[in-house]
């Protein structure tokens, strides 16, 4: 897989997001979204990890593994069962594309090899977003983390969310993305992300939750 050529800017955010080839299906059990997520840690390093080697072992799991120097920090992710979103900024020169790279071409690897197929997972070279502004830089951490919803109440960016108090314990429940994370739950998912590298907008779990809510709650109408 080459390098994407974006400029992506020192000090800047994105959000990158990429799905199956053909909408398929990138996530089918459990286990691809947790590996998916090890891999968000793992291949987040300046250094030539072999990934397929980081498994558990004698009571370590990939994130016990000193993975060096990052390329980027993460500021939030959700894995859908098609597509990914992930929100991130760059710590050193072409991290975001090498990050990127490592991340597809192992995950891609670990798919074709469990589910034995080949050929492309991923629909082309993933796409990016720059968050240009403070207040779209806002939305996208409810954004992103609002994704899961679609899969107990389809329709609900089009018409609203029908059941709020559904929707936001489905979310709470939901371990393929950081919204947990940032609702405090203790788990070793937490060293994805780096909150330092990004602007306070939720010092509390409670405004977190508040914010969540109140994006829910919205009515377009």
């Amino acid at each position: 897989m080459s390098i994407r050529k974006i400029n992506f800017v020192d000090g800047e955010y994105y959000h990158i997001y990429n799905r199956g080839n053909s909408r398929q299906k990138i996530f089918i059990d459990k286990n691809d979204y947790f590996h998916f997520m090890g891999l968000l840690f793992a291949c987040n390093s300046t250094s030539n990890l072999k990934t397929e080697n980081l498994t558990r072992k004698n009571g370590l799991t990939i994130y016990d593994f000193d993975r060096g120097d990052s390329l980027v920090d993460i500021g939030t992710y959700c894995l859908m069962p098609n597509h990914f979103h992930i929100l991130i900024t760059k710590k050193s020169e072409g991290g975001i594309s090498k990050f990127m790279q490592k991340l597809s071409t192992a995950y891609s690897m670990y798919f074709n090899k469990k589910y034995k197929r080949s050929g492309s997972l991923f629909e082309g070279k993933f796409k990016s977003e720059h968050a240009n502004d403070d207040r779209y830089l806002k939305y996208l951490f409810s954004y992103i983390h609002l994704n899961p919803i679609k899969l107990i109440q389809h329709e609900w960016k089009e018409s609203g969310v029908k059941d709020k108090e559904e929707a936001l314990n489905y979310l709470k429940k939901y371990f393929y993305s950081s919204c947990i994370d940032f609702l405090g739950e203790n788990r070793i998912q937490n060293k994805i992300i780096n909150h330092e590298s990004f602007p306070k907008y939720f010092p509390s779990k409670n405004l977190f939750k508040k914010e969540i809510f109140e994006w829910i709650s919205y009515n377009k109408k």
